[in-house]
């Protein structure tokens, strides 16, 4: 049911909640640069920031096109109360994904562990600079 689920999940996410989500106050929002396009891609996303590291959470793990534009160019912005930060991402898909959850915001943990299909934390390690 992964295949289905995933895609009914990506479509929800592409047309109806991330053009809404981008546009909330406080919602953080991850910068990629499209791997074939080169244009700039903007995802909402849950996450906490810990120092200099904002930890995510990913639904779908390297199927998701942010993640692949991550593995493409790690280099990211990140988007956090508003203001932007430089960084480096990487995922870990050694860590413990749904132990990860637990340290997050608590809705985005629900809504990830109901519609994702392949958990896997992605770490930011933010530039001292801050942006």
């Amino acid at each position: 049911m992964t295949g289905p689920k995933r895609m009914a999940v990506t479509w929800l996410q592409i047309h109806l909640v991330n053009p809404l989500t981008r546009r909330l106050p406080g919602q953080a929002v991850i910068e990629t640069v499209g791997r074939r396009s080169g244009i700039h891609r903007h995802t909402p996303v849950g996450g906490r920031l810990e120092g200099t590291t904002f930890w995510v959470v990913t639904e779908h793990g390297r199927t998701a096109g942010y993640v692949r534009n991550i593995e493409a160019s790690p280099r990211v912005r990140v988007q956090i109360a508003g203001r932007w930060h430089e960084g480096t991402a990487r995922l870990l898909p050694e860590d413990d994904a749904r132990r990860r959850l637990r340290a997050l915001p608590l809705f985005n943990g629900l809504v990830v562990r109901m519609v994702g299909t392949e958990l896997t934390t992605l770490r930011i390690d933010l530039d001292p600079t801050g942006g």
